[in-house]
């Protein structure tokens, strides 16, 4: 469905919705919308009008639905419902769809849910479970088709025959040993099909795909997925137990929040935000960020308020430190985009830190230089003051340089000690331009006007 069809859709619904014409809303929501749209509907839409929309829903399609919503709204959705009703959502998803349901819940409800469940879903629902939900353990579905290496194709293809249906998604069966489940290796689908039925899978499998360990990280599964060109790839144990499979679809996700989570965090909000939140819950959690800025900004008050006497002696000065802070900051957060965008990719690494800072140092130095002449001439013109051109020259050249110095180690640095670069970088180095940048330029202009 493209957007502008979902925004008529979700016109006619709000439509039917004040008309009172529910039977009409309720058969779009269940007839005419795949599961995806109709989760961006309810995302679309106010509080209110979300929870009479959610109330339509026929409970066959609410867990299809549900596993689309952002996690503030699947979390807020899940909260007024009972056990029981939770439970037959969860009966309807995948492995790791059911994790990623019950994390929203209190831990209570977790337990009660996992005691009442069948056996079988209840153990793979703990191996997910296991591991942090930003994992490959945590990613990973465990509804998967395992094969052994010595039986044959056509015994292979009567397996499949005889069980109707294979996992979606699939595009390999894994190969695994008899008897501690040990991954060996893949038989792609196309092979299968196309090889001789009296042959051996040992003869046709392939065993150059490497397992993912369940520990590792899901932007680096991602990573690996996108170098690879993967659809689907074994998930293993430290012992190299087949544990699961993560198929391309949670791969996207993976790589739609870590873009949501970049562009929320240098904002200081969640990635996970609900649009609608309610007024008191989106205040608590703006406040913080405010609060925090309005810090900084204090300290740079501070640097201003030293050189106090002599901004009164220079009011040109007053008029210009803007530009300074300002070229400052833009100049740091080009380099700190970059640095974690590096990051993201997993370009940037200890090996290659030093090559980068320098030729940082050195476009912050040449880009000092240049607008360092612009502002320079523009401020002699303007104020008739060849000292303050020289002033504001010096003082853009040295807060350029810091700019460039900042945005590169911040990133580095905060990775090293395991705070997320995306959501405190901006903040210091705003901070450190400005200080910088007004204490250059002040300080020079002390110097100089004495």
């Amino acid at each position: 469905m493209a957007i502008n069809d979902e925004t008529t859709a979700l016109d006619k619904l709000n439509r039917a919705l004040d008309s009172g014409a529910f039977q009409q809303v309720r058969f779009t929501l269940n007839n005419s919308l795949r599961p995806a749209e109709a989760a961006h509907l309810l995302e679309q839409s106010p509080p209110k009008e979300r929870e009479i929309l959610w109330n339509l829903i026929h409970p066959d399609n609410e867990g299809k639905i549900l596993q689309y919503l952002a996690d503030d709204i699947q979390s807020d959705i899940l909260s007024r419902m009972d056990t029981d009703r939770v439970l037959a959502i969860t009966e309807t998803l995948d492995t790791d769809d059911v994790a990623d349901v019950l994390q929203q819940l209190p831990e209570r409800v977790t337990r009660e849910l996992l005691k009442i469940m069948d056996q079988q879903n209840r153990e793979r629902l703990e191996v997910v479970l296991a591991y942090p939900e930003d994992t490959a353990g945590g990613l990973m579905n465990t509804d998967t088709v395992t094969i052994r290496p010595d039986i044959t194709v056509e015994t292979v293809l009567r397996y499949i025959r005889r069980h109707n249906e294979i996992p979606e998604m699939t595009d390999s069966l894994f190969v695994v040993s008899r008897r501690k489940e040990s991954y060996i290796g893949i038989l792609p689908l196309t092979k299968l099909l196309v090889s001789d039925p009296n042959i051996t899978v040992r003869e046709i499998m392939n065993t150059d795909i490497e397992p993912i360990p369940a520990e590792m990280p899901d932007d680096e599964v991602a990573s690996l997925f996108a170098k690879h060109d993967l659809v689907s790839a074994p998930v293993v144990d430290t012992k190299g137990k087949l544990l699961g499979r993560i198929t391309i679809d949670d791969v996207v996700d993976v790589i739609r929040e870590d873009a949501d989570h970049s562009m929320m965090s240098m904002a200081g909000l969640d990635d996970d935000e609900d649009t609608f939140a309610p007024l008191m819950k989106t205040t608590r959690r703006r406040a913080v960020w405010l609060g925090i800025n309005l810090i900084t900004a204090l300290t740079a008050s501070a640097v201003i308020g030293v050189f106090q006497e002599t901004i009164n002696k220079v009011v040109a000065l007053a008029v210009l430190m803007p530009i300074v802070a300002s070229m400052g900051g833009i100049a740091g957060s080009q380099t700190l985009t970059l640095m974690i965008r590096g990051q993201a990719l997993g370009h940037v690494e200890r090996s290659n830190a030093g090559w980068l800072l320098n030729r940082e140092l050195l476009v912050g130095g040449l880009n000092g230089i240049l607008w360092a002449l612009v502002v320079s001439a523009v401020s002699i013109y303007w104020f008739e003051d060849t000292t303050i051109g020289l002033v504001i020259g010096l003082a853009i050249i040295i807060n350029l340089i810091a700019g460039a110095l900042a945005g590169t180690v911040l990133p580095l640095a905060l990775k090293s000690w395991g705070i997320d670069p995306a959501l405190a970088g901006s903040v210091l180095l705003t901070t450190i331009t400005d200080v910088v940048g007004f204490f250059a330029f002040l300080g020079l202009a002390t110097y100089f006007y004495g």
